[in-house]
């Protein structure tokens, strides 16, 4: 979609000639200035705290798969081949476990990550909405969809200045 707009809008640009010089246009990181607005920064601190058990719990089983790798290099040579098997499945289920841990923390992440931005869409609308009208531009473009903009037309660091001040 955006990328069809993108096009779109260049193809006005090259066939519009003269009067798009008149045009104002503006390109914005949408997810970069979310992110680095003070707003963002605490509610990602917040989850991050909230989800510091499973962080710990996910290395503590790192920790000992490590240790049980260990065991069996050193230990193995003395150790009956049940004792190998029976460690060497520990070793497994542990590895599955942190498999499993390890995908639910990272979705997890993400659930949050984008709880977070629907919870700020709203209020980037508002901000580039007086952007607009303070400063008369014609396009906003999103960063993401261009391969080239010069950095004089980017506005990512105003808009997270706006997002800081309605806070």
């Amino acid at each position: 979609m955006y990328k069809k707009l993108t096009i779109f809008t260049l193809l006005l640009l090259l066939v519009a000639g003269p009067a798009a010089a008149e045009l104002k246009i503006a390109v914005l990181d949408t997810q970069r200035a979310l992110l680095e607005s003070e707003e963002a920064q605490k509610l990602l601190k917040q989850a991050q705290s909230d989800l510091q058990g499973e962080q710990d719990q996910l290395q503590a089983l790192q920790d000992e798969i490590v240790s049980l790798n260990q065991k069996l290099q050193t230990d193995g040579e003395v150790m009956s081949p049940a004792e190998q098997r029976k460690l060497q499945k520990d070793i497994e289920d542990k590895q599955i476990d942190l498999q499993f841990l390890g995908n639910k923390l990272q979705k997890e992440v993400n659930d949050r990550r984008q709880e977070l931005l629907q919870q700020m869409v709203p209020k980037i609308d508002v901000v580039l909405k007086d952007i607009i009208e303070l400063e008369g531009y014609d396009l906003i473009l999103e960063r993401g969809n261009l391969r080239y903009a010069n950095s004089k037309h980017d506005i990512t660091r105003r808009v997270t200045e706006k997002l800081n001040e309605k806070q």
